[in-house]
């Protein structure tokens, strides 16, 4: 087995465990985190049902964000959509024999590429021609959206420009899951994608990207508005009431 193969395997372990660990330690503290206040953002649904819509609707068609703003909304959506194919498109390297439904999906994902990097493009210029939005903009904002520009260009590459073997990407793949560790072509584009995607699932845990799961364990989105129904008492408040 070369060294190459083991190099990647060993950091594709560990980025692996980083984002599994980093995510349920972050996703645990975001369930601990007590909500004092009764602050669903206003018209807010009444029923528990009524959230679950509400919050269905931001995750599917970020409502919000379509009311704040229409260009950033269509960029954001469209990323996030292309993004979904792509993830979607890329099971088949894991999965063997392979889904219907992700056959199924293969021709869109693999052009969903260009839209996920259109999306992409467009919110990185609202960072440097929308003023108050490049005022709040920091060095981290701008390495996220160049090293996910990366991911996404160097996969796009693969596809259109530089051909690697996927059968043999399929098989590396494949062994990690076992604990086979299977060799793994030495393309450079395809070390470059591997890495930033390495790199990605390292940064995960401790950056900004954390909104898609915090967006369930916002208190303006998972309450309902009910402050005259009944008194709101944090798990801790609850806890020393109960106190003689």
């Amino acid at each position: 087995m070369s060294a190459l193969s083991i190099a990647y395997a060993a950091l594709f372990y560990v980025a692996t465990t980083i984002f599994v660990v980093g995510l349920t330690l972050k996703i645990r503290s975001y369930a601990r985190t007590p909500a004092p206040l009764k602050i669903p953002t206003t018209p807010a649904p009444t029923t528990t049902s009524g959230v679950a819509l509400r919050l269905t609707r931001e995750v599917v068609f970020f409502e919000s964000l379509f009311k704040a703003s229409k260009w950033t909304w269509l960029f954001g959506w469209l990323f996030h959509a292309a993004l979904l194919l792509v993830l979607l498109r890329h099971v088949r390297y894991f999965q063997q024999p392979v889904w219907d439904v992700i056959a199924f999906v293969q021709p869109f994902g693999m052009y969903a590429g260009f839209a996920m990097v259109a999306g992409l493009a467009g919110l990185w210029a609202r960072r440097f021609l929308v003023d108050r939005v490049r005022y709040i903009s920091t060095p981290s904002d701008h390495l996220h959206l160049a090293l996910l520009i990366a991911i996404g260009l160097s996969g796009l590459g693969m596809r259109f420009v530089s051909h690697t073997d996927i059968v043999a990407v399929k098989a590396f793949m494949l062994g990690l899951m076992r604990l086979d560790i299977q060799p793994l072509p030495g393309d450079p584009l395809l070390l470059l994608h591997l890495a930033l995607v390495a790199l990605l699932m390292i940064v995960f845990p401790i950056s900004k990207l954390l909104h898609a799961p915090g967006l369930f364990f916002s208190p303006t989105r998972n309450q309902a508005d009910t402050p005259r129904e009944g008194r709101h008492l944090a798990a801790w408040a609850s806890a020393l009431e109960r106190k003689p």
